[in-house]
């Protein structure tokens, strides 16, 4: 059956989330005289890295809003108290650092370029509409995508399978007309997969791999070069992928 239609995932997938957000700490805590509490700035990156994870998880469980897990990312890093509202203001001076490393993965443009005119593009994401859209637009790519579509607005996240059916219902597409590409390999990979899309998982740097293993059902990439091959191979002559 022909696949009309390729929903994107955004941070670590067309957006190269983790290089940014790397430098942008780096640069903040040394702004912020943070720095001399570890004994590396790559400990001080990794503490960052796993309150977030954490974090985040709690929201995508629905235990905290989007601004209650910013907030509390702030506070637990910092093992302080803070009010709402210093805890806002410590976010912000961050995100200035952040927001200057905002850039695409190099290999976005081309994909994107050669399924224009082939395929539909969509945008679903466990981030918030106002985050996301803003970021696109920074990005030069929104107009790319006639939907997007966010777990804070949706009140669903990955990998629940009701998310990627309201991505589906939003293009007016079954959901095996449609593909999904993300990088994580059960919120995305394996997500997509169970909720009856056609999953492309990307894997560029073999983060997940050794930890995770490849999960049963999606396509695994790792360059987005590789996409219009795994829509074509799947989409116009029915024969397996040479990526699984």
């Amino acid at each position: 059956m022909t696949v009309r239609a390729v929903v994107w995932d955004v941070d670590d997938t067309i957006f190269d989330y983790t290089t940014a957000d790397r430098a942008g700490m780096r640069a903040h805590l040394a702004a912020e005289g943070l720095l001399d509490g570890y004994a590396s700035v790559e400990q001080a990156l990794a503490r960052w890295r796993e309150v977030t994870d954490r974090q985040w998880a709690r929201f995508a469980a629905g235990e905290s809003d989007w601004e209650g897990q910013r907030r509390d990312r702030v506070r637990e890093f910092l093992g302080e108290p803070l009010s709402d509202a210093d805890a806002d203001a410590w976010f912000q001076r961050y995100l200035v650092h952040y927001e200057s490393g905002w850039a695409l993965f190099p290999d976005v443009l081309p994909a994107l370029d050669a399924l224009a005119t082939s395929h539909r593009h969509a945008v679903l994401s466990n981030s918030s509409v106002h985050n996301q859209e803003r970021k696109l637009r920074v990005l030069g790519v929104r107009d790319r995508f006639e939907a997007l579509l966010c777990a804070a607005e949706l009140g669903v996240s990955k990998p629940a399978a009701a998310a990627f059916h309201a991505a589906c219902a939003a293009l007016g597409l079954p959901p095996h007309r449609v593909a999904y590409v993300g990088d994580h390999p059960e919120i995305d990979g394996r997500g997509a997969a169970e909720a009856g899309l056609l999953s492309v998982w990307i894997d560029r740097d073999g983060t997940h791999t050794a930890a995770a293993g490849p999960p049963t059902g999606p396509h695994r990439i790792v360059s987005l070069a590789e996409l219009p091959a795994v829509l074509g191979a799947d989409t116009r002559f029915g024969a397996p992928s040479t990526f699984r």
